[in-house]
């Protein structure tokens, strides 16, 4: 009943009538500044930040430490209440590009013996210069209409409230700028719920938290607290690393100290934070 209650909630409050019209979208408005409210199919603007969370993949695990942004435009058969299609934001920036530390980076990792000297020497020129460091960062791999989400299953806790398909960048002096897990012909696909997941061994279940629901002066929806998670994903191993040179003798190096290509069920993605949805049509007369 209370699920129930709380989607009835969701559908009223995107009823509510535009407000008297303004020069630009201000304070809480003022993260849909690039919902596509110029294409007349976009019914809802959403903005969702998640704050906290990881990413694993194979023997890697990358906290989220730096904010991950998902902003656009979207509309569907049932409105809010039923599964949407995503329309890119006015700056074309669907998911934020946000570089993740990875923990321990390349220190402590030795060039393989079966390496060529020049490679060697390459890798090795840049650990003791101090260029240990490595980032990730989650990209979407392919464009917003890719995107599945649906907030009804976010409220009643079953089903995949966001579905995207995504590549991981690894960046670093030595690896360059090319190098990544995934890409858009052979992406991660994500299946993101607020319930609980069915992984195939050897990883268990985890759960998920549709979070609270509350709405700011009867125009935005928040789902705040939120939290997502899927392990039954797969993962493909590194593409590109050390550059068109180099990139057939690091990746299976890449490979090694991450841990793929990692079949279903060895991975997991875990997104903590809050959503805002806004009726298009009200920030429109705004």
């Amino acid at each position: 009943m209370k699920r129930l209650l709380l989607a009835a909630t969701l559908a009223a409050l995107m009823l509510v009538p535009a407000a008297s019209a303004s020069a630009s979208l201000t304070g809480e408005y003022a993260r849909f500044n690039q919902c596509p409210l110029s294409n007349p199919a976009v019914e809802i603007c959403v903005f969702s930040e998640s704050s906290s969370g990881n990413f694993t993949l194979g023997k890697k695990n990358v906290p989220l430490v730096n904010p991950v942004i998902l902003k656009g435009g979207a509309s569907g058969p049932a409105g809010v209440l039923g599964p949407l299609t995503f329309y890119a934001p006015t700056d074309g920036i669907t998911l934020s590009k946000t570089p993740q530390p990875v923990p321990g980076g390349l220190l402590g990792v030795v060039a393989p013996s079966w390496w060529p000297q020049i490679l060697k020497d390459l890798f090795n020129e840049t650990i003791n210069n101090g260029f240990t460091g490595v980032t990730a960062t989650v990209e979407l791999a392919g464009s917003a209409s890719s995107i599945k989400a649906n907030f009804l299953n976010a409220l009643t806790q079953s089903g995949t409230v966001l579905g995207l398909p995504v590549k991981v960048k690894l960046s670093n002096s030595f690896l360059g700028s090319n190098c990544y897990i995934g890409s858009n012909s052979n992406p991660m696909q994500l299946n993101l719920t607020t319930g609980t997941t069915s992984p195939p061994p050897p990883n268990g279940p985890i759960s998920g938290s549709a979070g609270e629901l509350t709405e700011f002066e009867e125009k935005i929806l928040i789902l705040k607290n939120n939290r997502l998670v899927d392990n039954s994903f797969s993962a493909p191993g590194a593409n590109g690393c050390g550059g068109i040179l180099f990139s057939w003798a690091v990746d299976p190096f890449v490979n090694s100290i991450v841990g793929v290509p990692s079949a279903a069920g060895t991975n997991t993605a875990i997104l903590q934070g809050s959503s805002y949805l806004a009726a298009a049509e009200n920030l429109r007369g705004m």
